[in-house]
């Protein structure tokens, strides 16, 4: 009768023994399998967005298309061959119903022509493109200009929505949203290829020394409508 207690007792002991083993082992999986799922939501937070994942990057070579549109007077022009080709422009993007940072950028963009002078419009264009080209009419894009005092030289942009989201594309990676727009601006040099994305709400001085950096900068490969983007 003892021989057989103490058998029970040692089985006992075994199938707990053995209970401890399991439970560790599934903390231990446990543990693991939390450990993967915080690095897959880490993984998942780090990932770039689409919007994000469309931007210029370094080195890209913009295509800039010479789709028909429409200038502030209601005249059709190419936006390339008429606007760009071999010259120094300042490109931006606007709705004239935009309450936030279209006013402070053609504020900005202002003084810029100011401060080009005689340079506007013979050495340096702006060129600022409607992202709500079915309701900036010519007209409302020049009076838009005209609060800012716009010059000759500095051209508005609207047309066929299809053409400017060729145009947006091009310069943005996507495609002409007035709901989704940052104050950015593109300035290029179409001789050198030279473009460079810069914030749309910095100081006159630093967009000119922006502007300068463009015309200095040395040639890339020539005979491209565009040429690689710089930070």
């Amino acid at each position: 009768m003892g021989s057989i207690l103490r058998q029970a007792l040692i089985n006992v002991s075994a199938t707990g023994r053995k209970n401890v083993r399991l439970k560790n082992k599934i903390r231990h999986f446990s543990a693991s399998h939390f450990s993967v799922r915080i690095v897959i939501v880490i993984l998942l937070c780090c990932a770039p967005t689409t919007r994000s994942a469309q931007r210029p990057k370094a080195d890209l070579k913009p295509s800039i298309p010479d789709v028909e549109v429409l200038d502030q007077e209601g005249k059709r022009i190419h936006f390339y061959s008429d606007l760009i080709k071999g010259k120094v422009v300042v490109i931006s993007f606007l709705f004239t119903t935009c309450k936030l940072y279209c006013p402070m950028q053609g504020d900005s963009l202002s003084k810029v022509q100011s401060l080009l002078g005689e340079r506007l419009g013979r050495d340096i264009n702006l060129i600022t493109v409607s992202l709500d080209p079915e309701n900036d009419t010519p007209e409302r894009l020049k009076a838009w200009g005209a609060m800012f005092g716009a010059k000759p030289g500095w051209t508005f942009v609207t047309g066929a929505k299809p053409e400017i989201d060729k145009i947006s594309m091009a310069l943005t990676g996507a495609l002409a949203l007035k709901d989704d727009h940052s104050p950015v601006v593109y300035i290029g040099n179409d001789k050198t290829g030279i473009w460079i994305r810069a914030y749309g709400l910095h100081d006159p001085e630093k967009f000119n020394k922006l502007i300068e950096e463009a015309i200095d900068n040395s040639p890339t490969e020539p005979g491209q409508k565009g040429g690689r983007f710089q930070q």
